[in-house]
């Protein structure tokens, strides 16, 4: 899925740990296919939505040049975000938004500086291929500004989508 508004338009940076559907037996068994994930981030501040398939190697343009560190208390000055995965599947209706999980950082770019809680982004990355919705935590204006988004990008998708995905975002 390649949403739009994509703050990394470099050819090829997507990501595919492996392409195609055969996962069975032999090479690439066991392996996962992120080729329906994106990841989005709202800028809490802002509002901004965007994709920034970057994200898929922790070198998104908000990652970039920011040493991360797991105490929050350590970045009290970082400008908040939200990096939601967003897999996408399909139904009988056609596509949806299937899994959407939203993990929290923040950076402070005079400092170099960031807080991200690596487990959480990996724990919330593999809920969202497990098709889980987790955006409860979620301060209301970014989920507001994520359905919009969503919304947006393919009202479509966004109907075949479940109804909990609309109500936690209030939309």
């Amino acid at each position: 899925m390649d949403l739009l508004n994509n703050k990394n338009s470099k050819k090829g940076s997507g990501f595919n740990i492996l392409g195609g559907e055969s996962t069975h037996g032999g090479y690439g068994a066991g392996t996962l296919n992120l080729d329906n994930m994106t990841p989005v981030f709202v800028d809490v501040l802002s509002g901004e939505t965007y994709v920034d398939m970057g994200a898929m190697h922790a070198r998104s343009e908000v990652e970039k040049g920011i040493k991360f560190l797991p105490n929050k208390d350590e970045v009290p000055n970082g400008k908040p975000y939200w990096l939601i995965w967003i897999t996408v599947d399909h139904n009988a209706k056609g596509a949806y938004y299937a899994g959407v999980t939203a993990c929290e950082l923040t950076v402070d770019r005079e400092i170099r500086r960031g807080y991200k809680s690596l487990p959480d982004h990996v724990n919330k990355m593999d809920k969202s291929l497990k098709r889980q919705i987790i955006v409860e935590h979620m301060d209301s204006v970014s989920k507001q500004a994520l359905g919009k988004f969503l919304k947006g990008f393919n009202e479509k998708m966004w109907d075949n989508s479940e109804q909990k995905l609309r109500e936690d975002l209030g939309v």
